[in-house]
């Protein structure tokens, strides 16, 4: 029988383990016990007890063993094991988005969409496990010259907290469909989904294929440096990203990193105002994480002439965000997943303040409990380029409004951070769209949109806001390495 994290702590938490996931096997981790709370109102979820390098070796050594069978199942076969484990997420939607919206403090409407996302992006990959593919290259003499796609063998997987069972669910789905095995570790602020996930899907796969290891920063190193995974991919902050490639660098790990961004949404003078508007609201997920995600909008740059109307409709919007208990259907905002993220969301609305910035929208949340990170939607108004503010990712539920005039100047300041992860354009004009999406140095583009993402669309960044692309086949073959091989009839040599 599992340990679990009880019932009786939290009104309706699900039972969830308390172990880690190591070779098909629950093991109490090695590590020190960490409590896990509750961030809408402090409440203790469970205490797991994370893993330690020992763990991590075995994981790492089971993976390895269980990883050459895996191969030879063949994608057909791991495609099959893949829709097996979507549908089973499907079945365990509801208690999965409860445990998520308890856990990291977003609304359950939001998780439970991002679990049914999740298992559609698995879906996806094992449709596309074929995808794979070599080639065949032409040569004289009858010589026959041709190129295989081979799996890396273990790879890693580091998962933030602001989507937790997404996360932990569609990034091993990529890699396992290559016939890689996959070690997972999801955020240590909000682990349980990925711990309940891993004991609903686990038996699918052959025991070690697929592991769940808890911990913080230490753990994240030691993945790093272990000689025996061949990629580690992150999703997180820049300097996360950035410790990432140093920690992988000795052993010369493949990485793929989808890190932060200063999303700007443009707003030209011709744009349908009233949506533009919405699609500034709609950027920010304010519904889904709060406002904390890579992608979400968080400076919007209006033209001069539209300014205080557009000020004043998304003040409006902001005032209407109804927060509440991320476990009650009808809360369309719950609150931030970790007290430092909490804590620095505040400082940055008083440096707005303090740097001349007008507070359009926001104030002290009522009606939920004050020991919950809960953060009103907040919109900064008469924004510079050179505030911090401007410049600087919030993650959270804090919009910046910037003006501007003419586009060389609008461009600059689009363009002037050292991150482009995504940008979104208003206009009614074909031409303004095609020649400012040229221009706007970011890896994924919306005109008159905002936030969407589509089945094998890429997404990911430039400059620092990561690289590699994920959601899309390029993510799949990121989890492999060509092969040359020729072949030379005797006596052709």
């Amino acid at each position: 029988m599992l340990e679990k994290a009880q019932e009786a702590t939290v009104r309706n938490l699900p039972d969830v383990p308390i172990k880690q996931f190591i070779g098909g096997d629950w093991r109490v981790g090695g590590g020190a016990e960490r409590p896990v709370t509750s961030p809408t109102d402090g409440r203790l979820l469970a205490v797991v007890s994370d893993a330690d390098a020992e763990d991590l070796t075995s994981a790492v050594t089971s993976a390895a063993e269980a990883q050459r069978a895996w191969r030879m199942v063949g994608p057909g076969g791991r495609a099959n094991a893949l829709r097996q484990a979507a549908q089973r997420l499907r079945e365990h939607a509801d208690e999965l988005a409860l445990i998520d919206a308890l856990d990291s403090g977003n609304p359950i409407n939001g998780m439970h969409f991002d679990v049914m996302l999740g298992a559609t992006l698995i879906d996806f990959f094992a449709g596309i496990a074929t995808e794979a593919k070599g080639e065949t290259i032409p040569q004289r003499d009858g010589r026959l010259t041709y190129v295989t796609r081979e799996p890396l063998g273990v790879v890693a997987r580091l998962v933030a907290f602001n989507h937790p069972l997404l996360f932990a669910a569609a990034k091993m789905a990529a890699p396992l469909a290559a016939g890689n095995a996959v070690i997972i570790k999801p955020s240590e602020e909000t682990p349980l989904s990925a711990l309940r996930m891993v004991e609903i899907v686990g038996d699918i796969f052959p025991k070690g294929v697929l592991s769940v290891l808890t911990g913080g920063a230490d753990l994240g190193a030691a993945i790093c440096e272990n000689p025996g995974i061949a990629a580690v991919s992150l999703i997180g902050s820049i300097p996360t990203g950035k410790a990432i490639l140093k920690g992988g660098a000795d052993t010369l790990k493949r990485t793929q990193l989808e890190l932060g961004g200063k999303n700007a949404l443009v707003i030209c003078g011709d744009a349908d105002v009233d949506g533009a508007i919405a699609g500034a609201v709609k950027g920010m997920n304010l519904g889904w994480t709060a406002g904390q995600s890579c992608g979400s909008t968080s400076r919007v740059l209006v033209h001069e002439s539209l300014y205080d109307r557009v000020v004043d409709g998304i003040a409006e919007a902001f005032t209407k965000v109804h927060l509440g208990d991320p476990t009650d259907t009808k809360t369309k905002m719950g609150c931030l997943s970790t007290r430092r993220q909490y804590q620095k969301v505040l400082e940055y609305i008083e440096l707005a303040k303090s740097e001349g910035a007008e507070i359009a929208a926001g104030g002290e949340p009522s009606g939920v409990p004050k020991e919950g990170f809960f953060v009103r939607p907040t919109l900064v108004a008469n924004v510079t380029k050179e505030m911090r503010i401007a410049r600087e990712e919030v993650f959270g539920p804090v919009l910046s409004v910037l003006k501007w005039k003419e586009e060389p100047e609008m461009l600059d300041i689009v363009n002037g951070l050292d991150v482009g992860l995504t940008a979104s354009v208003w206009t009614r004009d074909l031409d303004t769209a095609m020649r400012l999406t040229d221009q706007i140095q970011a890896g994924y583009v919306w005109v008159n949109d905002s936030s969407d993402h589509y089945l094998g669309a890429p997404f990911g960044g430039f400059k620092s806001s990561g690289h590699g692309r994920e959601e899309c086949l390029e993510e799949l073959l990121a989890y492999t390495e060509q092969k040359t091989v020729t072949i030379v009839p005797t006596g052709k040599s």
